[in-house]
């Protein structure tokens, strides 16, 4: 699914900072969480665009460092890295198309799923996604 416009890294670092808070959402990420979260990035992010980060590297492993670094911190919370991604989506509605928005779904439900099936703290953590993902 490759885009026609370019992405930024901003967006996937913002990713990053979305899924973080769907396996944070719960107190914990486990290790599924984070093998599924990779899992994704390569089966179906790294075909999104062809956007490099400086090193030459296909930007959506942003998404990874970003969420990796989030976890070994551990100084910000699931809220905090949620409200940030949707400031990020609001300010910039235009890189949130029907196909991204699809995309970006599956993902947090995969991650969702990854362990043990959605427990309720990221099953009202995807609700609040979708309903702001549908918000023009």
């Amino acid at each position: 699914m490759k885009t026609h416009t370019t992405i930024s890294l901003d967006f996937y670092q913002h990713l990053g900072k979305l899924y973080y808070a769907m396996a944070a959402a719960d107190g914990n990420v486990r290790e599924a969480e984070i093998n599924q979260l990779k899992n994704m990035v390569k089966k179906e992010w790294l075909a999104v665009d062809d956007t490099d980060d400086r090193f030459g590297t296909d930007a959506a492993y942003q998404i990874e460092i970003v969420f990796d670094w989030l976890h070994e911190e551990k100084d910000y919370s699931a809220k905090e890295c949620y409200e940030d991604f949707v400031s990020f989506k609001n300010d910039r509605p235009q890189l949130f198309t029907e196909d991204i928005n699809r995309l970006i779904l599956k993902t947090a439900n995969a991650i969702a799923e990854s362990f043990s099936g959605k427990n309720k703290s990221e099953l009202m953590l995807l609700a609040k996604l979708q309903f702001e993902l549908l918000k023009k």
